[in-house]
């Protein structure tokens, strides 16, 4: 069981977009299947009073937790400092500098004002995991599996579903944290493809995802005025009549790897 006298005693921060998850239950799902992976090393992000914390550091695998919120990270310290295997990071997951090496099990109660930045950073960098297991709202988390032709599908869909594949473990209701969000939640899995594209390529495909959905009911023709041609689309198998909601994820990154060789200009900087 948790300990309900740590998650009293910290205070939520609606700056932090806090919601501490009291459900057992998904507790219990969240953490099994952090701990399935073979991962040598775990990361929490988001552990607030240490729910999650306490019973993935039973797994006995080195742990690193990261917070933002000084008075979360006061608790964890007091509460598990003793363990060896506990390591606290003091900062915001967007950016703050992880620990290079083998990879991780991730896993966290996003903050909900970061959590599409946090997912960003984590598909978008040279960050080695093996398992994510996340919450988010569910507005998001439907986004992240959204298909092709709907209005949930966008640039997130695209780039998790080309990186991972995506499973829902469990939806949950306000009532399952504290205090009670006015939105649903749901923890998504994401188990690494075999044959994801490269950190270059996924830089630039955001660029031309951000480019194409500018306006979802427009054409690829009417978001690219000013930038690429008709026929330059067409050139990368891009019809330009088409909206960038009809485009399948596979075919996004076949266009985006002929624009990186043919149209270089598109991309603000050389990619990484």
């Amino acid at each position: 069981m948790s300990d309900p006298s740590s998650i009293a005693r910290l205070r939520p921060k609606k700056a932090f977009g806090q919601n501490f998850l009291v459900n057992e239950g998904a507790i219990s799902t969240i953490v099994g299947s952090a701990l399935a992976s073979q991962a040598p090393r775990l990361l929490e992000i988001g552990p607030g009073p240490g729910v999650l914390t306490e019973r993935l550091l039973a797994d006995g695998r080195p742990l690193w937790a990261v917070d933002l919120d000084p008075e979360a990270c006061a608790l964890l310290r007091e509460r598990f400092s003793t363990r060896p295997q506990f390591h606290l990071l003091q900062g915001d997951a967007v950016r703050i500098p992880l620990p290079d090496g083998e990879p991780w099990s991730v896993v966290g109660n996003l903050p909900y004002n970061a959590a599409t930045l946090i997912l960003t950073r984590l598909l978008t960098e040279n960050l080695a995991w093996s398992r994510m297991v996340l919450m988010f709202q569910l507005e998001v988390a439907q986004k992240l599996m959204g298909q092709p032709g709907t209005k949930a599908y966008g640039p997130l869909s695209v780039l998790a579903q080309l990186c991972a594949t995506l499973t829902r473990l469990v939806k949950l209701g306000p009532g399952s944290f504290r205090p009670a969000p006015q939105v649903e939640s749901a923890v998504v899995l994401f188990e690494p493809r075999e044959d994801p594209p490269s950190l270059a390529e996924r830089h630039a495909l955001l660029t031309v995802l951000h480019r194409s959905f500018t306006h979802r009911r427009k054409t690829l023709a009417n978001n690219w005025q000013g930038g690429l041609s008709a026929e330059a689309l067409a050139g990368v198998g891009l019809a330009s009549a088409l909206r960038a909601e009809a485009v399948t994820p596979k075919a996004w990154l076949e266009a985006t790897r002929k624009l990186i060789q043919q149209h270089p200009e598109v991309f603000p900087s050389p990619c990484p």
